[in-house]
């Protein structure tokens, strides 16, 4: 935001809300400040003294979609703490707001540097610093092997939620999670045979 007198909160929300509907009808690609400033009911330059241009506002707008940055589940067991993660992935991605903009932005950001910064900020950081302290407690517990890979690990706990949800369009139901939580789990435990592995994991999941 550019520098100037104080800026009313109340119509930033206003703002990024119109910018928040605007791209949920319309995507990134047909996002104008004159849209924006029609559905805030203010004038444009209202925008222009907060954001020089549409990346920054949208940019700006990833605040109000950011995951949360809660300290990460402590169930006792890292099976537990996979599904409360697998539980806020999926809540968070089927927020009607994030649904309708999330996979749009999500495609722009390869294009844009400041909205994949953005996306990186406000959601993929956060959702892998959480991630990072529940496979740092499982290793305390030693209940994470040394050769398992928490690279993919992390990856695998929003990925597959969001292919399944996003990308193919269909239910990802409580099972189905449980399915997710147990594959990571057999992850966890490094390198070796997927049978006893997996079926610990699926006994302690909660």
């Amino acid at each position: 935001m550019t520098a100037g007198r104080p800026r009313d909160a109340r119509v930033t929300e206003a703002i990024l809300d119109a910018v928040l509907a605007e791209l949920g009808d319309k995507g990134f690609g047909g996002l104008t400040m004159d849209a924006v400033a029609r559905r805030a009911r203010v004038g444009k330059s209202a925008l222009y003294r907060r954001w020089p241009s549409k990346v920054e506002m949208t940019a700006d707008l990833m605040r109000a979609l950011s995951v949360s940055t809660d300290p990460a589940p402590d169930t006792g067991s890292f099976a537990g703490d996979i599904r409360v993660l697998l539980d806020e992935v999926l809540t968070w991605l089927t927020d009607d707001r994030v649904r309708r903009v999330y996979p749009d932005l999500l495609a722009e950001a390869q294009r844009t540097p400041a909205l994949g910064e953005a996306l990186m900020t406000y959601v993929g950081r956060p959702r892998r610093a959480r991630a990072t302290a529940v496979l740092e407690r499982a290793a305390e517990r030693g209940e994470l092997d040394v050769n398992a890979d928490q690279e993919v690990i992390m990856d695998a706990l929003a990925a597959l939620v969001f292919w399944r949800l996003i990308a193919l369009g269909k239910p990802v139901t409580a099972q189905h999670l449980d399915r997710v939580a147990a594959a990571v789990c057999t992850m966890a435990r490094g390198a070796g045979p997927l049978g006893e592995p997996g079926l610990s994991c699926v006994d302690r999941v909660e």
